[in-house]
């Protein structure tokens, strides 16, 4: 009798890694997917914001809808994780996806802005499903010793998504957008308008769901590939990791990142656009977001050769140094200097999420899982600094001035990363 290589366990073990190749491949996949669906919010808000009629802080708000889930979904998915090992959970968390593209189509229906949010909601904690499955999951497909290269090249696959969504939504849902004043619609008309203009949405987000139900099913069929070793017991004692410093504050630091990568993504539309910037059309500003996560796609295969060689710590504080100084030199400039500087920044978030990501987990051993959920909790900091960066830009007048926030962000991460320079001990568990 042969094996059946779908289905039979993968040698190895937690402690010392799996030597499971083609499971790699899968969860790269789930990387470049999960990446380009969160991609497409910095699309869809300036869509949503001429539809709707909304300000800074309000569009903005997408990204709360979206980031909560992490908020709120992480540490269940992580209990499931524990239930139902990490291949089973991948595919909740795929049709969860699923179920949240779906969801566009009454939200559509009914021109409600509120039911577009509650369907990124549902989209987003399917993503927090696959994404708590995924970071320690390809920490594991493989020998420890190289987690931090392998992290950051998994998530290059991630920024390959979030820099073809963009460029392929730009086109397909900016590019649809009427040439119509909203402000001079009202009641029925209004709805009908943008019942209309957001249809594209729909369709976009339908081929979506179709194209997950295809991986959800392949995914399942590999649901018996590891002989995998959890950690039992209460789920919410997973908090107790944040006692541990180097693990809350690296939490923290997720928190922060997301937040300012997520804040300035979805403000390069509207950045560009200014007459002090690039002057650019909506279309053609929607189409240089691709710059900005294209920036990251390069810096993570640059980053994973780096990591591979240089103390991760050492290589965040510099990184967030560079961010720190491409934001000042855009808020303190004009034109394609501006513009330009603001889109690099992509490049030095290249390595940020995996190497803190990595930096924080040292050392946790079974109780993998149970942190990655503690760390995808934090990723709600896209939820809260967004808004609060939309809030200074209506605030102040000023996009430029608003950068001061995610700066401060970065800021943070530099600390941590000089803090985080030396190997993490083991922790000890009962």
């Amino acid at each position: 009798m042969h094996a059946d290589t779908s289905s039979s366990a993968a040698s190895g073990d937690a402690a010392h890694g799996y030597d499971a190749p083609d499971l790699r491949a899968f969860v790269f996949a789930l990387f470049f997917i999960f990446g380009g669906i969160t991609s497409l919010n910095d699309v869809i808000i300036p869509k949503l914001k001429e539809l709707f009629t909304l300000n800074y802080a309000e569009a903005l708000l997408v990204q709360s809808a979206f980031f909560a889930a992490y908020a709120i979904m992480s540490i269940p998915a992580a209990a499931i994780v524990r239930r139902a090992g990490y291949m089973r959970t991948a595919s909740i968390g795929l049709v969860t996806m699923m179920a949240g593209c779906l969801l566009f189509v009454p939200a559509s229906s009914s021109a409600k802005f509120g039911l577009f949010l509650f369907a990124l909601f549902v989209l987003a904690s399917g993503i927090t499903i696959v994404q708590v499955v995924a970071n320690p999951l390809i920490s594991l497909l493989g020998a420890p010793r190289t987690a931090h290269s392998r992290l950051t090249f998994a998530q290059a696959f991630n920024s390959l998504g979030t820099t073809i969504f963009p460029f392929v939504g730009s086109i397909v849902i900016l590019g649809s957008l009427a040439k119509v004043d909203v402000n001079t619609l009202s009641g029925a008309a209004l709805d009908a308008y943008r019942a209309q203009e957001t249809h594209v949405v729909v369709v976009t987000y339908l081929c979506l769901a179709a194209a997950l139900a295809v991986v959800a099913a392949v995914v399942w069929s590999r649901r018996n590939r590891l002989n995998e070793e959890q950690s039992h017991g209460n789920i919410l004692k997973a908090f107790d990791l944040l006692a541990r410093p180097r693990f809350g504050m690296g939490a923290l630091c997720i928190f922060l990142y997301v937040g300012a990568e997520v804040a300035i993504g979805s403000l390069i539309v509207s950045y560009l656009m200014e007459p002090s910037v690039l002057g650019l059309a909506d279309q053609a500003a929607g189409k240089h977001v691709p710059f900005y996560w294209g920036g990251a796609l390069i810096g993570r295969f640059i980053g994973a050769y780096v990591l591979s060689r240089v103390s991760p710590g050492k290589v965040l504080a510099c990184v967030a140094t560079g961010s720190i100084a491409l934001i000042l030199i855009s808020a303190n400039t004009m034109g394609m200097v501006s513009g330009w500087s603001l889109l690099a920044i992509g490049l030095m978030n290249s390595i940020m999420f995996p190497t803190i990501f990595s930096l924080a987990s040292e050392g946790l051993g079974k109780r993998a899982a149970e942190g990655s959920g503690v760390i995808a909790t934090a990723i709600v900091g896209g939820a809260v600094i967004p808004p609060l960066t939309g809030y200074l830009a209506d605030v102040s007048g000023s996009l430029h001035f608003a950068l001061l926030l995610p700066a401060l962000c970065y800021a943070v991460i530099l600390g941590y990363g000089i803090y985080a320079r030396r190997p993490a001990p083991e922790l000890i568990t009962a």
